[in-house]
Parts: structure tokens; sequence; C-alpha cells
């Protein structure tokens, strides 16, 4: 189980202080998240994080 972030994201860093296991990185164009680490925030909250903060809804489970 993990996040993704699509290519609708705009760089602008807000998830990557939410995440409790530091998965997000920033990439060439946009953010990345780290698969082999995220948690969906599972044992953190009750919900994923990057999610409730990002103004543009580009982050959704990976597949």
């Amino acid at each position: 189980m993990a996040m993704k972030i699509t290519d609708d994201c705009i760089a602008c860093g807000a998830c990557v202080p939410e995440c409790p296991t530091d998965s997000i990185s920033e990439g060439d164009t946009i953010y990345v998240i780290d698969a082999s680490t995220c948690v969906e925030c599972v044992g953190y909250h009750d919900s994923p994080q990057c999610v409730s903060v990002c103004p543009v809804d580009c982050i959704v489970k990976a597949e």
C-alpha cells in the first residue's frame, strides 16, 4: 500500500512536512513518493496526511 503523486502536481511542497516516514521528495519536475517506505500514514494518522494538504488533489493510491 502506497500513495502516488500524479503529473498534476504543482510542486508546492505542502505534502513533504506531513509525511511521517519521510517518503516524499522533490523529483525532477514534481514531488515523488517512495512506495517502498510509504505506509499511507497507517499507525500514524487515520488517513494519508499528504492527501489532506494537497491543494490540487494530485495524490492517489498507487496501483
